[in-house]
């Protein structure tokens, strides 16, 4: 199973802007940023882990790496708190939990 980056970004963007309804016009754009660089670190995950060039561990790592990244990203602007940019990147994450738990082949998320 192959993973689309475009689809994944829509579907966690989709997720946050229901957890971030009042914010969202003025956060939109960062939501749009995150999810597609989330996105891609799925994608890039898939590849290596595929190829051999990454463990589960490994793998994990990198996730954790951008999944942080990510909630600085958002912790930074002003008026979001720490439970709504948690809710909101949970919500993101679990719409495309399955889908990236199959390619990867094990419980990354």
């Amino acid at each position: 199973m192959s993973i689309n980056a475009e689809e994944l970004a829509g579907n966690m963007l989709s997720a946050m802007q229901g957890v971030l309804s009042e914010k969202w016009p003025s956060i939109k754009e960062y939501g749009k940023s995150e999810t597609q660089k989330l996105a891609q670190s799925f994608v890039m995950i898939e590849a290596l882990k595929a190829s051999g060039q990454i463990d589960d561990e490994e793998a994990a790592l990198h996730f954790s790496i951008q999944k942080n990244a990510s909630r600085t990203v958002f912790l930074a602007i002003e008026g979001l708190g720490v439970l709504a940019v948690e809710q909101a990147i949970n919500a993101a994450l679990n719409v495309v939990k399955d889908t990236v738990n199959t390619a990867v082949g094990f419980t990354l998320i």
